[in-house]
């Protein structure tokens, strides 16, 4: 098996939150089983499909028959449950460096939270904010549908084969190639969905960027 690159080079930055920047396993793990035992579904089959979309199209994965007005209704549900809970809510290793590293460089957050809680989890998380971002309201269709990915690329006014986006689950994965970006893969679940570049957490990730606004990434030791 060939082994990934040691370095990326791109113009901005576009990044996941959860799995990718804030550890929110514990409470989607909380939440997601309540919603399971409600349902009389399986939790630990729930849990492999809920990672990286929406609430509501992880719903209409689970529950292929139901009215999508009653996910978007329980998705409503769920994401009040999930603003409430930030038990164990922490950074991934790594994220505050490199959140301060790209404070002046071009980088969006593109999460399939909402605006309320991607605040409530990147505050309990203590990571800055970015002032560009794509949440679940500015979207027609989930992750890994690649609308958010290609809208937070025209907020900066980057062309998406210059970006690079951070992820760490199957469907955003699909959702940043879909957009036709490269992908750095965070963590466990992203090491089988062939990211060009995989780390375990943001711990080894390095930046760097020269004068004509190119933005290197490299691995430890490349």
């Amino acid at each position: 098996m060939a082994a990934t690159p040691a370095t990326l080079t791109a113009r901005a930055l576009l990044l996941d939150m959860d799995g990718t920047l804030v550890n929110s396993d514990a409470v989607v793990e909380r939440c997601w089983r309540r919603w399971a035992d409600r349902q009389g579904l399986d939790a630990e089959a729930v849990l492999k499909v809920v990672h990286g979309r929406q609430g509501y199209a992880t719903m209409a994965v689970l529950l292929p028959d139901r009215p999508m007005a009653e996910n978007h209704a329980d998705n409503a549900v769920m994401l009040a449950e999930e603003t409430a809970d930030v038990d164990g809510v922490v950074p991934v290793a790594g994220a505050p460096a490199f959140m301060d590293a790209i404070t002046r460089l071009p980088h969006a957050l593109v999460t399939s939270a909402d605006e309320a809680l991607a605040q409530a989890r990147m505050g309990a998380a203590g990571l800055r904010m970015p002032v560009t971002r794509v949440t679940a309201e500015q979207v027609g269709a989930s992750k890994p549908d690649p609308e958010g990915f290609l809208k937070g690329a025209a907020e900066l006014g980057i062309d998406p084969a210059d970006c690079v986006a951070f992820e760490d689950s199957e469907a955003g994965i699909q959702a940043a190639k879909a957009a036709g970006m490269r992908v750095v893969g965070v963590g466990p679940r992203a090491a089988a969905q062939s990211p060009d570049l995989h780390v375990q957490d943001l711990t080894s990730l390095h930046v760097t960027s020269d004068p004509n606004g190119t933005i290197t990434l490299s691995t430890a030791g490349a």
